[in-house]
């Protein structure tokens, strides 16, 4: 009889594994560990979902994010410094390094603290720009919690965002409001593709400096949806790296708390479900897809009578002849916090595949045709375009809030063999010339049987001439 602890073993591993896709080692650089009670709610959430979180100081001399060239750690989250920075551990160069290897990064923000130079350098590389005012706040005087905001302003109250597009999946909806007490106001830059806004301010806030005793904010930082609350960026190798305006969102006072609108209505804050969200999305637990299988192949059924039929029958050949019917489906996975989960494009959006050679020759629609318990197929079938060369099939799907796909397959298109164009007779715009070509023929040949018919006849008389003896 086998021995049963082995599988036992693999079993208990199986339930403590983290539902990140991408490991559970999560950094939490916290200055002042006496803070930690703070937020015990969170972490107590974290590790239920099998993450395994430790606890540095940015002081400690012997942190490290990598070891003999590999991550140390999978995820980071880095809380505001009460010093002027996170020291030579934590250097901007250091979180890019990070990033590029894999790692995901959530940075809070908060207007307690006042943001090193060099994470306000760090953001300025990644178009995320924050007021050159370290000391600014955002506040809103008509939605805000007036219990225990009632002079400061500074305790917002948000909905829960809405999808950033129509065709964009939403991570982070649902109903309840956000109280974000006191944050620090992010703008975003128009030229970079990699960031999205998470959550935007309401249109009546403002950030502005609190130490200006002005009564009248003449040039506020930004304004409305302007300000970004929290800041999405997801690198090209869909690293994640998420900076949260206000820490204190995370904090257990703000867990399910009971607040008050402006015309004194209670409600509960959704805070807890929004921050494992937040954090779900950016330690890779929600909006990753995976690609399965990836087939071409010839439509035998659709191919030209007579053609060469050599790559019949065969998956993901290297050569296609011109007009030739392909056929290509690809799998594709989406994981949802602890498993797979079949992809489903969303409603206004739609996933392409390209047929291209420098550019694309063929740029058609993946259709949903067959779907398994984790994953869904989509294929297209199309005719060779009449052009020979290398071309490649190409599916780049690049969506906010999903891990960047884009596979590609390079297969040699060639022209028609001496023995596969189609004979003359079977091409009716030649059938006057195959017809006058017959027809010299056929006169031809009548004319020499009439000649050969029409000799003289040899019985020895002879043919007299006029005017002869």
């Amino acid at each position: 009889m086998r021995n049963p602890l082995p599988f036992l073993l693999v079993a208990i591993l199986g339930l403590v594994q983290a539902l990140s896709s991408t490991g559970n080692r999560l950094l939490v650089v916290l200055e002042e560990q006496s803070a930690k009670a703070s937020f015990s709610q969170f972490w107590a959430d974290l590790e239920a979902r099998g993450y395994k979180i430790s606890f540095e100081s940015p002081k400690n001399e012997r942190l490290s994010l990598f070891k003999l060239g590999e991550r140390s750690y999978d995820h980071l989250l880095l809380t505001p410094p009460k010093s002027k920075g996170y020291g030579p551990a934590l250097m901007p160069k250091i979180l890019l390094d990070f990033i590029n290897g894999g790692g995901n990064i959530l940075l809070a923000l908060s207007a307690n603290s006042p943001t090193p130079a060099a994470i306000s350098s760090l953001l300025l590389e990644l178009d995320i720009h924050l007021s050159p005012d370290r000391s600014s706040i955002v506040v809103d005087h008509f939605n805000h919690d007036i219990s225990t905001a009632a002079e400061k302003h500074d305790v917002l109250l948000v909905p829960r965002p809405e999808a950033l597009r129509p065709d964009v999946k939403n991570y982070f909806g649902g109903d309840g409001v956000v109280a974000v007490p006191r944050a620090v106001g992010q703008t975003l830059g128009n030229d970079s593709p990699l960031l999205a806004p998470i959550l935007t301010a309401p249109e009546t806030a403002y950030s502005y400096n609190p130490k200006e005793e002005s009564e009248n904010i003449e040039d506020p930082f930004a304004t409305g949806g302007q300000l970004a609350l929290i800041t999405a960026m997801q690198a090209r190798n869909s690293a994640r790296f998420t900076v949260l305006g206000s820490l204190e969102i995370l904090e257990n006072q703000w867990f399910e708390a009971s607040v008050k609108t402006l015309d004194g209505k209670s409600k509960k804050t959704v805070n807890r479900e929004f921050a494992k969200q937040l954090s779900a999305w950016t330690f890779k637990e929600t909006g990753l897809l995976k690609v399965g299988n990836v087939d071409h192949y010839e439509i035998s059924g659709l191919s030209r009578k007579g053609g060469n039929a050599s790559q019949v029958g065969y998956l993901n050949p290297a050569i296609y002849r011109i007009k030739n019917e392909v056929a290509f489906s690809i799998e594709i996975s989406e994981y949802e916090l602890d498993h797979y989960i079949p992809f489903t494009v969303p409603p206004g959006d739609a996933l392409q595949l390209e047929f291209t050679m420098l550019s694309p020759y063929q740029r058609l629609p993946l259709l949903p045709t067959t779907q398994t318990p984790n994953s869904t197929i989509f294929s297209t079938s199309f005719t060779v375009p009449d052009q020979h060369g290398i071309f490649t099939f190409k599916v780049n799907y690049k969506r906010p809030f999903l891990s960047y796909l884009e596979e590609k397959r390079t297969v040699t298109v060639r022209h028609f063999a001496h023995d596969e164009w189609p004979r003359s007779w079977a091409i009716t715009g030649g059938w006057p010339w195959i017809a006058g070509l017959w027809s010299v023929v056929t006169a031809f040949l009548a004319f020499v049987a009439l000649w050969l018919y029409s000799e003289p006849p040899k019985d020895g008389s002879s043919i007299k001439f006029l005017g002869g003896k």
